[in-house]
């Protein structure tokens, strides 16, 4: 069976959700943190990253991105279609969340990776947080302006990446009181059958 490695707390959450709301037939394989970096998971993807989808031919697919694009259009209606005007949105949407946001959050997880020093680590956290708030600001701006319940105005896999974000406030200096539209996001998504079952699965509690 199609398999998706997932592992607690990272982004893998976005396509676990994303199974779940279309009851895709994935099986989900959740692995404790460090056996991502262990040669069994090595063997089926080389980065050591979560997510990564094995497929029955043993064919493998990796970036949470990439694995949405595919739940999309291999499991979904025609409104995850690319070429309609959601689904184009979604796209960028998605693109700007994982290649941007997601990759500023490099400072704040692994601060040791781009300076050496204490100080040096200080103030690369100090940059990444920076980054993160004009980051946020844009999120909530953007879920606000398209009327504050779901990122693109209608419900997408882009509200699944978003939840991912949103949690992740929690452990950086900034606050959810700066950000009502992503708070209110969040504890929405947190209702949702589909959400739990996948915060379920993936040994993780709601932030609510």
């Amino acid at each position: 069976m199609t398999t998706l490695y997932t592992m607690p707390g990272t982004c893998s959450l976005s396509p676990n959700i994303a199974v779940a709301w279309l009851d895709a037939p994935v099986d989900i394989h959740t692995m404790a943190y460090g056996d991502h970096k262990k040669d069994a998971y090595l063997a089926i993807n080389p980065k050591g990253k979560v997510p990564a989808v094995q497929f029955d031919d043993g064919d493998v697919l990796t970036e949470a991105a990439a694995i949405l694009a595919w739940l999309g259009a291999e499991h979904g209606s025609e409104g995850y279609a690319r070429d309609t005007d959601l689904g184009r949105k979604e796209a960028e949407a998605l693109s700007y969340m994982t290649s941007e946001v997601h990759a500023a959050y490099g400072g704040h997880f692994g601060p040791q990776n781009l300076a050496e020093t204490e100080d040096g680590q200080a103030e690369v956290k100090r940059k990444a947080y920076e980054t993160l708030a004009g980051h946020y600001e844009r999120l909530n701006g953007t879920l606000r302006d398209n009327g504050g319940e779901w990122y693109l105005g209608k419900r997408s896999f882009a509200d699944t990446f978003l939840y991912v974000l949103t949690r992740w406030i929690d452990q950086t200096p900034l606050s959810y009181g700066d950000y009502p539209a992503l708070k209110s996001h969040m504890a929405r998504m947190e209702a949702d059958e589909g959400v739990r079952l996948a915060l379920k699965r993936q040994n993780m509690d709601p932030m609510g």
